[in-house]
């Protein structure tokens, strides 16, 4: 299945992209999806354990699995002050 991945904030920036396609199988979950776009884009890894990851309007944990038609959006860390 082809699940769409928009990129927020800096992580616009160190992908070079705002948005792309990742292919998993069916079932699969948030965890292979980050695993996919950390492959294409390595500078994502430093972030794994701190990116913030919604499906549609609803954050959701790695376990979570996908379906076809659900967009994926990924946000570094917020900070405020």
């Amino acid at each position: 299945m082809k699940i769409p991945v928009h990129f927020y904030s800096y992580f616009k920036d160190i992908t070079g992209c705002t948005d792309t396609v990742i292919e998993l199988p069916e079932g699969g979950d948030i965890a292979q999806l980050l695993a996919a776009a950390c492959l294409r884009f390595p500078k994502l890894h430093s972030m794994g354990n701190s990116t913030l990851i919604a499906v549609g309007v609803n954050y959701q944990p790695k376990s979570y699995v996908l379906k076809e038609g659900d967009r994926v959006s990924l946000f570094p860390p917020v900070q405020g002050g």
